[in-house]
């Protein structure tokens, strides 16, 4: 790790759990407000609803996920963490992006023509986010050897390895 990004380590870690803690919780409550979308309900309803499940897919939920995203691919590189439960936990992640974007497709096929298409029951958006939440948590905290993994050299040591650009000198 670079001597002086070291105190950065908490700072980015801070942030990670914090934008996951808020990723995580929208998208358990995304799929609760999607049930609210009901045509049958009055114009003003409705628009009240819609645009509280849009502002908080994108105000809210989003810049979490990116956040949450970008501050941990920080954290593997200070940290230097190249071990195969954070590979597992990295496919898991990227079920949890695949339901975000569901989830905000629907959002949007709802929003655009909401009598002709109804928001599927919470049950399957929830555990759809709740299996790889799981996991992931399970993941981070039991951080299993998983030795019966074979990865490449490549995959689990940092290369060194100069970049296909020159770095500025000093």
């Amino acid at each position: 790790m670079i001597d002086w990004l070291a105190p950065a380590v908490p700072l980015f870690k801070a942030a990670h759990i914090v934008a996951l803690v808020i990723w995580c919780g929208g998208l358990l409550a995304l799929p609760l407000m999607l049930t609210r979308h009901d045509p049958n309900i009055s114009i003003e309803d409705y628009r009240v609803v819609r645009n509280a499940s849009h502002l908080t897919y994108t105000m809210c939920v989003t810049p979490a996920a990116v956040i949450a995203v970008i501050a941990g691919t920080w954290l593997i590189f200070l940290r230097e963490v190249y071990v195969p439960w954070l590979f597992a936990k990295l496919a898991f992640v990227a079920m949890l992006v695949m339901a975000h974007g569901w989830i905000g497709h629907t959002l949007a096929r709802i929003g655009e023509a909401p009598d002709e298409h109804t928001p599927p029951r919470p049950y399957i958006p929830i555990a759809l986010v709740l299996l790889p939440m799981l996991m992931i948590l399970t993941l981070v905290l039991a951080k299993p050897t998983l030795a019966w993994v074979v990865l490449p050299d490549w995959l689990t040591e940092p290369r060194s390895g100069q970049l296909l650009f020159d770095t500025p000198s000093r």
